[in-house]
């Protein structure tokens, strides 16, 4: 069942587009909200000569338009120095206050565990940003005395998350079949034109091979793709 209200807690702009637009692109055509929270604006990635300066609007502004083509409006930017995540009580504060404001029953995040099989999936941001929304989640969102000036001076009050989808770790539990929705996928890591111009047509190689790879793996008929979660328990 689809839940009713989801946010994805990532590090940089194109994270939760690469593993999982094409699950979110889903949700959003069967009414469910999905809002994103993105801890920095990606300002040390990029392939080009662009300034420096250019990158955080830029790559917000490529942001927005890639959670458009998958429906999503609600786009929050942390503001933190990309390559810099730590896991902190203030960041921890600041993930917490999102999902007090969302209230999700679901949390997309990366996982917090090293993936010794696939360097790129656990850049030490990936890694920070899914141990910091475990610890939001479990205890700091549903704590009302943790974080007390949420409540007091934002009014924004304790909320439990019953479960968090985990991308990029080794120890996939669960997939989703986006064969459907794999061409909006593509839209929306096309919107991240400083991440992906470069690729060209090999854009959609790497990534319909990694989710046939993960199709695979959940046993889903030859030419399907999808998306691979580890699912963590909150209750």
């Amino acid at each position: 069942m689809a839940p009713e209200r989801v946010l994805a807690v990532v590090a940089h702009p194109d994270d939760v587009d690469y593993g999982s637009a094409g699950t979110i692109a889903q949700w959003t055509s069967r009414g469910v909200e999905v809002a994103y929270c993105i801890a920095t604006y990606g300002d040390a990635g990029g392939f080009d000569d662009t300034p420096r300066e250019q990158m955080p609007a830029l790559r917000e502004a490529e942001q927005r338009a890639a959670a458009a083509a998958v429906g999503v409006t609600d786009v929050t930017f942390l503001g933190y120095p990309d390559g810099q995540l730590a896991v902190t009580y203030e960041l921890r504060r600041d993930i917490a206050r999102q999902i007090r404001r969302v209230r999700p029953q679901l949390i997309l995040t990366s996982s917090p565990v090293r993936n010794f099989r696939r360097a790129a999936a656990s850049h030490p941001d990936h890694l920070a940003i899914g141990e910091a929304t475990l610890c939001a989640v479990y205890p700091d969102a549903r704590n009302p005395f943790a974080h007390p000036e949420l409540l007091a001076d934002e009014g924004l009050e304790a909320w439990s998350v019953p479960e968090v989808w985990m991308t990029g770790g080794v120890e996939a539990d669960h997939w989703v079949d986006i064969t459907d929705t794999f061409e909006r996928k593509l839209a929306a890591l096309r919107a991240h034109e400083s991440q992906t111009r470069h690729l060209g047509e090999g854009l959609e190689k790497m990534v319909r091979d990694w989710n046939g790879s993960n199709a695979v793996a959940a046993g889903l008929p030859l030419g399907r793709l999808a998306e691979a979660y580890q699912i963590a328990s909150t209750v």
